[in-house]
């Protein structure tokens, strides 16, 4: 096999910390895995979801992928820095084979494009609407 595996981390951070705290666990481990000289492939916050039994009396967690390439040595300088955060309450690193994950679009991007989304269904709605409008007008001129 020619193509280097590549590894994806699934961690869980505790359901009761702020959006922005979670943004700086993203980016803090992301860093450390660039200071270790790994290339970072994805890094996506999946959401709070339910667990599927109670973590250190948790019933609920935020769920992060993280894929990364690199030569696995990274793994445990990663594990340990989760397991020695408080944040994290659980954390698994699988290594994968096959083709590369395709960056998805960051939550930012997302909104972005909602938002432009949301203006072009409101420009559709308002010029499926003018010619009703006109017609009623024109009938009630009658």
């Amino acid at each position: 096999m020619s193509e280097k595996p590549y590894y994806e981390t699934m961690y869980i951070l505790r359901p009761d910390i702020p959006e922005e705290e979670v943004d700086s666990h993203i980016k803090k481990y992301s860093a450390m895995l660039v200071e270790a000289g790994v290339e970072v492939l994805d890094s996506q916050m999946r959401g709070k979801r339910r667990l599927a039994y109670p973590i250190a009396k948790h019933k609920e967690g935020i769920y992060v992928q993280l894929s990364h390439k690199g030569d696995g040595q990274q793994v445990a300088v990663l594990e340990r820095a989760m397991r020695l955060s408080e944040d994290v309450i659980r954390y698994l690193t699988i290594k994968q084979h096959g083709p590369l994950p395709t960056p998805k679009a960051t939550s930012k991007d997302e909104a972005e494009k909602s938002e432009t989304e949301k203006e072009e269904i409101k420009v559709t709605e308002e010029k499926i609407e003018s010619p009703v409008k006109e017609e009623k007008e024109e009938d009630s001129k009658e």
